[in-house]
């Protein structure tokens, strides 16, 4: 009785033996993956996700043994935990080295936008987090020194300036605004702790067959190195010019692009045939274009998105995309999923989704577009859409986008 559990032993040991990191950017033989998508500064969601995956146990510790989990960006905004999932995660990320795993940590378009100022969707929360009993003092130092600038190039404005100027300047700056950027813009410190946390992780990632990223590669990206996009992206975010942003705000870019993610306009076939070509890998992993509760699959499984919109913000649908020598499965709460490759397969899919969340809605208006697949072919996702107007990058003049090429 002892013989086959002893087979079954060696057996595990030698496919983690054949774990190995190629380089900075790849990794093979490894044994199970998990991917999880955009938190959102939630963090019991988060968590939640992490123990519906087995890789933590109630007190938050790594259970997941030889398992790399990698999340695909999009930690920061809308939501009042990003430090305390920043903490943890790094800590995480420690106890699974120390297990024989791995957490690799992607950037995404929030974290970029952390860097270089776009704080259009930082939460309140976020900017109480960094407040201490000193903020006051020193926002109002910032304030003095705003009003001394202005004075010296533009005193015309200062005379102007309306009655309730401070006050309209303090509601713009919260307390512990001035810390956020302190602590995010390394224009303000470059040694600034969270720049640094996001310089310190890379664009994309190829583990075994699979390529993760957060937005996606169109073809202008097409024939990039894993290598090159994150030294373009960390370039830029180090010297940070909003007249000339590149990689960072292009919306062709692996940042921002949704067109592997079901919205117009849609990558050609032939574009995702020539990257998963240029990778060695059989699909594409993304997050950014929220899905309502579905790990989603395209191109007859060849992209997969798992931005199903974990926090609550978009409404706390925890899943995870479980990738193992045995197939590759969508984890929910309630169990996994084997995920459809072919497009046939997708209705009976999100069939079994729904039966386990009656109460999305999203999910009933997916399938019955998906019933319809003339309407999918030329609509965008609506819930993908939204996210498109509410956020999009700055549109780039491009008349046509080319099948596989290479950035500029």
């Amino acid at each position: 009785m002892r013989l086959p559990i002893l087979i079954l032993l060696l057996f595990c040991h030698s496919v983690y033996a054949d774990a190995r990191q190629i380089d900075d950017y790849q990794w093979e033989g490894v044994d199970r993956i998990v991917a999880i998508g955009d938190l959102h500064g939630d963090y019991d969601n988060y968590l939640a996700t992490l123990q519906a995956a087995g890789l933590v146990d109630r007190k938050g510790k790594w259970s997941g043994g030889e398992t790399h989990l990698v999340q695909t960006g999009d930690i920061p905004d809308r939501g009042p935990d990003t430090l305390k999932i920043i903490e943890h995660i790094r800590k995480l990320a420690k106890q699974a080295k120390r297990k024989g795993g791995r957490v690799h940590l992607l950037i995404g378009n929030h974290e970029v936008m952390n860097v270089t100022g776009d704080l259009r969707y930082v939460h309140e929360g976020e900017f109480a987090a960094f407040e201490t009993r000193n903020s006051a003092a020193l926002r109002d130092r910032v304030f003095e020194l705003t009003m001394q600038n202005l004075e010296a190039r533009d005193p015309e404005t200062l005379a102007n300036l309306p009655e309730n100027f401070r006050e309209e300047w303090n509601s713009r700056h919260p307390l512990g605004w001035v810390e956020h950027r302190q602590a995010w813009d390394p224009s303000w410190d470059p040694k600034a702790e969270y720049a640094r946390f996001v310089l310190g992780n890379p664009v994309a990632i190829r583990i075994n067959d699979s390529l993760f990223l957060h937005g996606g590669i169109s073809g202008f990206y097409c024939r990039n190195s894993l290598a090159s996009l994150t030294e373009m992206a960390h370039a830029r975010l180090q010297q940070y010019d909003p007249q000339a942003p590149g990689i960072l705000e292009d919306a062709y870019g692996p940042f921002w692009y949704r067109g592997l993610s079901g919205v117009l306009p849609h990558a050609d076939p032939e574009t995702v045939n020539a990257i998963l070509a240029h990778h060695g890998v059989n699909r594409i992993v993304v997050g950014h274009s929220p899905t309502s509760g579905v790990v989603w699959p395209y191109f007859k499984g060849k992209v997969v998105v798992i931005d199903t919109g974990i926090a609550e913000a978009y409404g706390g649908y925890v899943a995870y995309l479980d990738i193992r020598p045995d197939g590759v499965f969508a984890g929910y709460p309630s169990g996994q999923l084997p995920l459809p490759e072919g497009a046939d397969d997708r209705v009976a899919y999100l069939e079994q989704v729904i039966a386990r969340d009656p109460g999305n809605p999203y999910l009933r208006e997916r399938l019955a577009r998906l019933q319809q697949p003339e309407i999918e072919v030329v609509a965008a996702e609506p819930d993908g859409d939204e996210a498109v107007e509410e956020e999009g990058a700055e549109p780039v003049d491009r008349t046509e986008i080319p099948i596989c090429g290479t950035s500029p």
